[in-house]
């Protein structure tokens, strides 16, 4: 699969599951919501794996990093953006989670010592001014609050956690390590994590066995973690944790496409202006240095 079409996938798919997600809320507890759908896309990762034939043995060593992968992508990063949710409007947090684009940069100089490339830092800055744009409306409305000095300090939470991860799977990529079975464990591996603190917690892990309940867990489970995480690490090891990374700042727009279908979101000239600087810095960001250099460069006038 090209980078393009998985980098598609990716945003398509994660800029619906906020109503996925919405369908989540009420009888069950977010934390066993979280446990059953990592659980699910665990056994679908390691069914994939074993009808492939992919490797399941790995190092001790190995093992660790997925786990560490599965505790900061597949739990607690997730756990922390459903508390956020009950303190602060989804805008607020999708705005905090997009920048997550300029942690995995930071990240990626700490712990990689990687250069970045002057056109991602660009196009990071576009892209983030641009949904910047599109949800002022609701910063504008924030009020510094007890309640949402919580929900601002667990997005901030989620979102490290997130990039950590990434970095971790970055790590994993640079080892060699299969996608689709480091994957499988670091679901599996993030399930049992947050299943042994939810019960430490004194969660009731009850189920809903209702139809809106089940499509949007079989949904979540199937395209929002199998289908679309599976897409982001693989370009995460392709193109790196910075490039990546934009999804974040991308998916948020698709959700508001549905949300104008869904919710009766009304466009303004501002949330048009900022969706167009979110495509363009996207559009710098995965461009190539030099092609992008090539397409910036005067041409000079033809010789006589």
């Amino acid at each position: 699969m090209t980078n393009a079409l998985l980098y598609a996938v990716t945003v398509l798919i994660w800029g619906s599951t906020w109503l996925a997600i919405k369908m989540q809320l009420g009888v069950v507890h977010p934390a066993a919501s979280i446990i059953y759908r990592f659980s699910l896309a665990a056994v679908l990762m390691f069914a994939w794996v074993l009808a492939r034939g992919l490797p399941l043995r790995f190092k001790p060593k190995d093992h660790f990093f997925m786990a560490l992968v599965g505790a900061l992508m597949f739990s607690t990063n997730f756990l922390c953006f459903y508390m956020a949710s009950a303190y602060l409007t989804s805008g607020l947090v999708a705005v905090i989670f997009s920048m997550s684009l300029l942690l995995n940069i930071a990240n990626g100089m700490l712990f990689f010592r990687r250069k970045v490339a002057s056109s991602v830092l660009v196009g990071a800055a576009c892209g983030l001014v641009g949904i910047l744009l599109v949800f002022w409306p609701e910063l504008a409305r924030f009020n510094l609050d007890s309640n949402s000095g919580r929900g601002i300090a667990l997005s901030l939470m989620g979102t490290l956690l997130f990039s950590l991860g990434n970095m971790a799977s970055a790590r994993n990529s640079a080892a060699g390590l299969p996608t689709q079975s480091s994957t499988a464990y670091s679901m599996a591996y993030g399930a049992l994590l947050l299943t042994v603190f939810a019960l430490a917690q004194g969660v009731e892990l009850r189920f809903d066995f209702s139809p809106r309940y089940m499509g949007s867990l079989l949904y979540l489970a199937l395209f929002g973690s199998v289908v679309a995480f599976g897409s982001y690490l693989t370009l995460l090891g392709r193109i790196g944790a910075e490039r990546a990374a934009y999804a974040t700042v991308l998916f948020p727009m698709i959700a508001l496409g549905l949300s104008t279908v869904f919710e009766n979101f009304l466009w303004t000239p501002r949330a048009l202006l900022g969706v167009l600087l979110a495509l363009v810095g996207n559009a710098i960001v995965l461009t190539k240095p030099e092609k992008l250099g090539r397409l910036l460069r005067p041409r000079s006038a033809p010789q006589p």
